[in-house]
């Protein structure tokens, strides 16, 4: 051994080279060794898990009944582990009969105040996953435990919290989520928010009121999107007040609820935010009026084929073809707006409707219709496109429902 050393001094600085190259090759065997070994205990505990798994499938039906008693899997942390798993992933396809059955073991087995425990007492990701688990429940019992971590210094705490309260889909969690935010302000990201509130409120929209009117800045758009995607009916008269206000959400879901009130009012409220500046306020408007069974609203859909937004002018088409009544008078004032992409939506609008025959079937009747009047526009029809030479002048065409625009 001496004269290795011996010689390993005689080398000078070329030793300190060699020493390095043998301290790597040893931590490289080490780490390969590690990697191996973790691999290979990796593999063994998933294959005791899986033959587990499936022994427990085998009397599942049985063990959340309780014909099993619950101590024969509950002080085994590998098998509690498993049953909870199950449980959790039982939940997101179970119906309402199933998901009081779960909920029943789940609280006889004392697995929920486990998760309780857990999302107080637990720190770092063990806790995140606490949390999002205990939304998975839907238990009441773990709003407070999950509303408390809302008000957690730390943000991925806070939406691991956020996440769970949103699975809940309880108005109460939302009632909860609303008061936080009331207090704090915006402190996590707009989605998670959103998404949150959205599954919360919308068996309960009015919960929403309050805090809209009330909020200012980023918080109100939030509350806005919200408010536009679950407001139902019974808000009609209450959105009217937003039909002015500078967020577009709120003037979309103003939009989106005005034809369940007065017609005459849906109509003057509609026909101002089809002209709005933003175009998916235009598109709820749209959409709203060929709601309405009113001949005056023909107009406002006609200029409504021209807009610059490809889906408002293919919903202003759906809403002039889905009207009961004749059609070639309407295609007839389609064609007079010389406008090609308003053209191709009314035509996709009345292929998708299979109304295209109908159509040809009233051009070839030619009712109240001259001769050169009905040959331009069946060339129109054919051909998808206005033809080069100049139209024939049309003649105003007399409505066939209703009162004339």
């Amino acid at each position: 051994m001496g004269s290795v050393f011996k010689k390993l001094w005689r080398l000078g600085p070329a030793a300190f080279v060699l020493k390095a190259i043998v301290a790597a090759l040893v931590a490289d065997a080490l780490l390969l060794g590690f990697i191996f070994a973790r691999r290979a205990y990796r593999k063994s505990y998933f294959r005791k898990r899986d033959a587990r798994v499936f022994e427990l499938r085998q009397i599942w039906e049985a063990l959340i009944s309780g014909q099993i008693p619950h101590e024969r899997w509950r002080k085994k942390p590998f098998d509690r582990r498993i049953v909870e798993s199950i449980a959790l992933d039982e939940f997101e396809g179970a119906g309402p009969e199933q998901s009081r059955r779960l909920l029943r073991f789940l609280r006889s087995s004392g697995l929920i105040e486990k998760l309780v425990h857990e999302a107080r007492r637990l720190h770092g990701w063990r806790r995140m996953r606490a949390l999002v688990a205990l939304g998975r429940t839907r238990a009441p019992e773990g709003i407070p435990a999950l509303t408390e971590a809302l008000r957690d210094r730390h943000l991925e705490i806070r939406l691991a919290a956020l996440r769970g309260l949103g699975r809940t889909a309880s108005p109460q969690a939302g009632e909860e989520i609303l008061s936080w935010v009331g207090e704090t302000g915006l402190t996590v990201p707009a989605l998670p928010l959103q998404a949150a509130l959205i599954q919360c409120c919308a068996e309960r929209p009015r919960l929403l009121l309050p805090l809209v009117q009330h909020a200012e800045g980023p918080l109100r758009e939030v509350i806005g999107r919200v408010l536009g995607e679950v407001a139902t009916p019974s808000l009609g008269l209450d959105l009217l007040q937003f039909v002015g206000d500078e967020r577009e959400e709120l003037r979309a879901a103003a939009a989106r609820l005005a034809p369940q009130g007065d017609p005459k009012l849906a109509f003057e409220v509609l026909s101002e935010l089809a002209e709005d500046s933003v175009w998916f306020v235009r598109l709820r408007a749209v959409v709203s009026l060929g709601k309405l069974a009113d001949s005056k609203t023909i107009p406002t859909l006609l200029k409504g084929l021209t807009d610059s937004h490809r889906l408002v002018r293919l919903r202003a088409a759906e809403g002039l073809v889905g009207r009961n009544a004749e059609i070639a008078p309407i295609f007839q004032r389609v064609a007079e707006t010389r406008d090609r992409y308003g053209l191709h939506a009314y035509l996709t609008a009345l292929e998708n409707a299979n109304l295209r025959g109908k159509l040809e079937a009233e051009l070839e009747a030619g009712a109240n219709m001259t001769l050169k009047e009905k040959d331009w526009l069946q060339e129109v029809l054919r051909a998808g496109t206005f033809p080069a030479e100049e139209p024939v002048r049309m003649e105003p065409v007399p409505s066939t429902a209703g009162s004339q625009p």
